[in-house]
């Protein structure tokens, strides 16, 4: 039997040992939190995701690369098979085409160029800018680096490019917008659309025929490019938004992408009625006559084949999804290229986007939620590989020592002018709706980002322009190219920036009850980060993403439950 003597040690010894515990498991608990809330634990975490669904990879891993610290052994399985299969393929085009796929050739040339300027793009992508204009300046330094010169056959290879990569951003463009609230809204969508439109495409006209010195036909042509709001950095911000809950009570996401779809086809409308009058060797009687016939054909192509897309094919087939991306992409190919040959340049993008919108307003109708459709899933992924190759490319019309800082300077006076010009005729065009004055500011300064149609409709008119032979034509072009470009690398950044800042401060968010509440699209590869932030009344979203992905409305249980337990971690 123990004597109290022993039993008082024995206690003594257990609070020590307690005493230890608790002392460990504080310093760990605190170096894990110091850990936490270092600026590099928090850069890693922005760039790397945990995956989602089950897996396999070596026991090593975790210990060897632990997250967020170094990339999961999936993301790193899945460059190694990008790169092996890009080795492939580069054998494969080695093997047909000999000298001009080795190291030096022009088509090597391209794809060394597109690689980078993807790389570029993936580096401002991770300083939550967009990727864009990481592409652009890999394609402006590679062309005054020297390291790419086009000519040839290959100048018709990269017109392909810009083409394909049009069909796709139109295509995308079309898919995004919503048949249901812009039927409620479509009023007021398509007044806040041509009106602003008009407005910064009259400013940008007049101030580049005035400080630029651009005939009036060629600033014309100018301000309706550049009037163009950008899907490619306004959507993904708008997706993060909307997944959070801010501005969904009014439908303001909805109406900004529906209004840039609207901008986009009015920007494409008038790019096939200028090139077509200005470029043209009709007179000017069957230009006039010739451009109503050609946004008319191009709406009913869009038509005819968004019905047929309909019923062709079946909708229960177990092949649906890639045969209508297929039959997607086949008919906006064949708009864009055979309106080309038949004089009719502006109804293959409209026809384009039209296309688009009729199939998706018609599978919305047949079950499909439009914010879980795997057609604009793909053509998501189609934008993944146009995007560097497009933006790439346009960068190389820049040499920087044919500019003159002058020009620059009253570029950027130009753009800038115009914009502010388009926020105040925004805020005017929306007095008498229901929304306040921070919403109405906030769609005006959403509008304000030039990317995808600037790159691809610029480059398209010098592109006319040389087929022409004309060479103060091809002057003036190059002007309007190099006008776009300016206006991307000014407004891009800024515009990204300020959506995703002021969304947040400017709209408001609606609880999760409300019936516009949206998980989140599809999980945009193109986002730019936002803060999470706690409400006081309890409404704040997870950014994990599995929680992005419940998005049926089979799974909201699930999509809660989810956010419990990340409101719990």
């Amino acid at each position: 039997m123990n004597s109290p003597k022993h039993n008082t040690e024995y206690i003594s010894a257990i609070n020590v040992t307690q005493t230890s515990e608790e002392v460990y498991k504080f310093n760990f608990s605190t170096n894990g939190e110091r850990e936490k809330n270092s600026w590099w634990y928090i850069f890693c975490l922005k760039c790397r995701q945990k995956e989602v669904g089950p897996g396999w990879e070596p026991g090593c891993w975790p210990k060897t690369c632990p997250h967020p610290y170094c990339p999961s052994y999936r993301h790193v399985a899945r460059i190694l098979a990008l790169l092996v299969t890009v080795t492939l393929f580069w054998g494969v085009v080695l093997a047909v085409m000999g000298s001009d796929a080795k190291p030096g050739g022009q088509l090597f040339n391209i794809a060394v160029l597109v690689v980078f300027a993807y790389l570029g793009g993936w580096v401002f992508r991770m300083l939550t800018l967009p990727a864009l204009v990481g592409m652009l300046l890999v394609g402006i330094v590679y062309k005054n680096v020297g390291l790419i010169h086009i000519e040839g056959h290959y100048t018709e290879l990269v017109s392909m490019l810009r083409k394909i990569a049009l069909v796709v951003i139109f295509t995308r463009a079309g898919l995004d917008l919503d048949p249901v609230a812009l039927k409620k809204l479509y009023c007021r969508v398509l007044f806040l659309a041509l009106v602003p439109w008009c407005t910064e495409a009259a400013v940008i006209a007049t101030t580049v025929h005035y400080l630029l010195n651009l005939p009036w036909p060629f600033a014309i042509l100018c301000g309706s490019i550049i009037a163009a709001v950008a899907p490619a950095v306004v959507v993904p911000c708008l997706f993060r938004l909307r997944t959070k809950g801010y501005g969904v009570a009014k439908g303001i996401p909805t109406l900004i992408i529906a209004v840039a779809g609207i901008d986009d086809a009015a920007s494409v409308i008038a790019f096939g009625v200028g090139t077509s009058m200005l470029f043209g060797s009709n007179s000017v009687t069957y230009d006039l006559l010739l451009s109503p016939v050609s946004i008319a054909a191009g709406i009913l192509y869009g038509l005819i084949w968004g019905f047929i897309v309909k019923y062709v094919p079946e909708r229960s087939d177990p092949y649906v999804v890639p045969l209508r991306i297929l039959m997607l992409t086949g008919g906006g190919l064949l708009a864009v290229l055979g309106f080309e040959r038949s004089s009719l340049e502006g109804a293959g993008p409209l026809a384009v986007i039209i296309s688009s919108f009729t199939s998706i307003y018609f599978w919305t109708k047949q079950g499909w939620n439009i914010e879980d459709n795997p057609v604009a899933t793909a053509f998501e992924i189609f934008w993944m590989i146009c995007e560097p190759i497009l933006f790439g490319l346009t960068g190389t019309q820049i040499v920087l020592k044919e500019l003159d800082l002058k020009f620059v300077t009253v570029t950027v006076m130009c753009v800038a002018i115009a914009f502010v010009s388009r926020i105040f005729i925004t805020i005017i065009a929306a007095s008498g709706s229901s929304l306040n004055f921070k919403e109405k500011l906030f769609i005006a300064l959403s509008w304000m980002a030039k990317a995808s149609v600037q790159a691809a409709l610029g480059p398209a008119v010098l592109e006319v322009a040389l087929n022409n032979k004309n060479q103060d034509h091809i002057d003036y072009s190059r002007t309007i190219v190099m006008v776009c470009i300016i206006s991307i690398l000014l407004t891009a950044p800024a515009g990204a920036i300020i959506v995703s800042l002021s969304g947040t401060r400017l709209l408001t968010k609606a609880k999760p009850s409300n019936e516009q509440w949206r998980r989140g699209p599809r999980p945009s590869i193109r986002d730019i980060t936002l803060n999470s932030e706690d409400e006081e009344n309890g409404t704040s979203v997870s950014n994990d993403l599995q929680v992005q992905e419940c998005i049926s409305d089979v799974a909201k249980s699930e999509c809660t439950a989810a956010e419990d337990r990340s409101d719990k971690i």
